[in-house]
C-alpha cells in the first residue's frame, strides 16, 4: 500500500491510496505540464510514503500492561458470572455449561481452574432442590462462590462505579457525539463497557438516572442507545501534552522534531510524513463529520487519529482492542484500513501484538517506562485482586513443595470425585506463570493464550429473574 501526498504553494494537501508493486520508496519530484511553465502555475511537490514496510517496534514496558490482564481473565469472567446471580453462586453441573464463555476446553476440568484461585473462589454444598427430575435422589450439590476477601472487593468495585454514575454519564455522552447520528447500537457499546469502566447494569442504570440524556431506541439492527440531550462543554478534544525535551535555554527550535516513544527510530521517509501531517491544524472530531473532507485526504486522516484518540483518552487504561474500534468504522467515520492507519502513526498510537488480538494504546497515556499516568481508582481495586491470586499462587506452591517433601497437609487440589467427565485429567500441576508476571520489562517471552479475548465482556443481568444467554461471534460466545 502506498500513500502519496501532493503539496502545492496554496498550501493545499491531499492524499490518496495507490497500489504499486514495490512500495517500499520515496520520491521527491517537481513535474510540470509542459516544458515551459504556462502562466506561472505554481509547481507541485510529490511526495510517496511507503505504509507495507513500516513495522511495529515492540514495546515491553506497554505489551506488559495486555500480560497481566490476561492472567486474570478467568477470574474476572467467572466473577462476572457470580455477581450476575442474585445470590452471587452457581451450581457447578451449570457452570460446566460456560465453557465458552470461560475458554475452558476439555480435557481441562472446571474445577481445576477453580482450585487453582483458593483466595478467590471457595466451594461449598447446598441440598438439591425437590423436583421431579430428582425425586428419587438425595443428596448435596457443589456450588462455587466468591470468598469473602473477593466479594468485599467486588462490591467495593460497585460501589465506587454507582458513586461516578455522573461522570461515567458524561464519558458516555461524549462517546455518542462522535456518532454521526447520536446513537449507538448497544450490543456495541457492550464490547466497550469493561474498557470504558462501565457497570454491568449500565443499560437500565443509564436510563434510569439520566432519562434527559439517553433513551434507549429501537433499530433494524437492534436496540441502540441514543443522546437526547448533550452539554456542548463537553465537546472539547483532548489538549495535546506538553513535551519536555529537557533543553537548559527555553528557545525555539532550529529544526523540527518528532515527540516519539523511547527506543523508536523510524525512517526518514516516514519522519518527513510525520511533521508534515503535524503541521495540518487541529481537526475538532466533535463538531465535524467525515463527509466534510474529501475521502482519503490528509484532513480526513487527521480527524480519524482525533476519533480514536478521543476514544482511547475515555477508557480508563487508555488502551482497547482493535477490533472494537472497527466495529464502529460507519458510526464514528474511520476509514476500512483502520489499523493500517493507527500503525502509520507511532506518534499517537502503540499497537500490542499480544494476545491472539492485537491493542491499541494511547501513547500520551502513559510515561517512558509505560505506567500509566492517570490512574483510576477502579484499577487500585484491581491490583487489590491481583494482589489476592498472587497469594493464593504462593499457598498452592507451598502445599505443592509440602507434597514433595512429604508433609501431609489438606491437599485441596483433588477432584477425583466430582465432575466424571473430566475426573481422569489432572493438571494440578499446571502452572499459568502468574508467578513470572512481574518479571524484567526487557524479558521476551512469548505466551500462549487460549482465547482471543483480552478483557471480559461485560454480562448483563436485570433483578432476579435475569437469564443468561450467549451470542455466537466467529465461533466465541460471549455474553451479552
Amino acid at each position: 500500500m502506498l500513500l502519496s501526498v501532493s503539496c502545492q504553494s496554496d498550501n493545499f494537501l491531499s492524499s490518496s491510496f495507490l497500489q504499486s508493486s514495490n512500495p517500499s520508496f520515496i520520491s521527491l519530484k517537481r513535474t510540470k505540464k509542459s516544458f515551459q511553465n504556462i502562466y506561472n502555475k505554481p509547481q507541485s511537490l510529490s511526495l510517496s510514503i511507503s505504509c507495507s514496510s513500516l513495522k511495529i517496534v515492540r514495546s515491553p514496558s506497554l505489551d506488559k500492561h495486555v500480560v497481566k490482564q490476561n492472567k486474570i481473565r478467568f477470574v474476572q469472567k467467572l466473577k462476572t458470572l457470580l455477581l450476575s446471580k442474585p445470590k452471587h453462586f452457581l451450581p457447578i453441573h451449570i457452570l460446566a455449561k460456560c465453557r465458552a464463555y470461560l475458554c475452558i476446553h476439555k480435557p481441562r476440568s472446571i474445577l481445576s481452574m477453580i482450585y487453582r484461585y483458593p483466595t478467590i473462589f471457595e466451594l461449598f454444598s447446598i441440598p438439591m432442590p425437590p423436583t421431579p427430575f430428582n425425586a428419587t435422589k438425595s443428596g448435596y450439590q457443589l456450588c462455587v462462590r466468591l470468598t469473602p476477601a473477593a466479594k468485599s472487593l467486588a462490591m467495593q468495585e460497585l460501589n465506587l462505579k454507582s458513586a461516578m454514575s455522573g461522570f461515567l454519564a458524561n464519558k458516555l455522552q461524549k462517546l455518542l457525539m462522535l456518532s454521526s447520528h447520536r446513537r449507538l447500537l448497544l450490543s456495541k457499546i457492550v464490547h466497550l463497557g469493561p474498557h470504558l469502566g462501565l457497570s454491568p447494569n449500565f443499560r437500565s442504570r443509564l436510563c434510569n438516572d439520566h432519562p434527559d440524556k439517553f433513551k434507549i431506541v429501537g433499530t433494524s439492527y437492534g436496540m441502540a442507545l441514543e443522546l437526547v440531550h448533550w452539554d456542548p462543554e463537553l465537546a472539547v478534544p483532548l489538549k495535546s501534552p506538553p513535551v519536555n525535551r529537557g533543553l537548559i535555554v527555553d528557545r525555539p527550535l532550529k529544526f523540527k522534531q518528532l515527540n516519539l516513544r523511547k527506543g523508536l527510530n523510524l525512517k526518514r521517509r516516514h519522519r518527513d510524513f510525520l511533521m508534515k501531517f503535524n503541521e495540518l491544524p487541529d481537526i475538532c472530531p466533535y463538531n465535524t463529520s467525515l463527509d466534510d473532507f474529501p475521502k482519503s485526504s490528509l484532513e480526513a486522516e487527521k480527524r480519524a487519529c482525533g476519533v480514536v484518540r478521543e476514544v482511547l483518552g475515555m477508557m480508563v487504561e487508555k488502551r482497547t482492542l482493535i477490533d472494537h474500534l472497527t466495529h464502529f468504522r460507519k458510526e464514528f467515520g474511520l476509514p476500512n484500513k483502520l489499523r493500517a492507519m493507527i500503525v502509520r502513526h507511532p506518534e499517537l498510537f502503540y499497537v500490542s501484538l499480544k494476545g491472539m488480538r492485537d491493542s491499541v494504546f494511547l501513547v500520551e497515556g502513559f510515561d517512558y517506562k509505560g505506567v500509566l499516568l492517570e490512574k483510576d481508582e477502579s484499577l487500585v481495586i484491581r491490583d487489590q485482586l491481583m494482589a489476592l491470586v498472587a497469594e493464593g499462587k504462593r499457598i498452592r506452591r507451598e502445599k505443592r513443595k509440602a507434597r514433595i517433601n512429604g508433609t501431609v497437609l489438606d491437599d485441596c487440589d483433588n477432584n477425583d470425585n466430582v465432575e466424571v467427565e473430566d475426573g481422569d485429567y489432572d493438571d494440578g500441576d499446571y502452572d499459568d506463570g502468574f508467578e513470572n508476571l512481574f518479571d524484567s520489562e526487557d524479558s521476551d517471552l512469548e505466551y500462549d493464550f487460549h482465547d482471543d479475548d483480552n478483557e471480559s465482556s461485560m454480562l448483563y443481568a436485570n433483578g432476579g429473574n435475569a437469564v443468561f444467554w450467549t451470542g455466537d461471534d466467529n465461533g466465541d460466545s460471549e455474553p451479552w
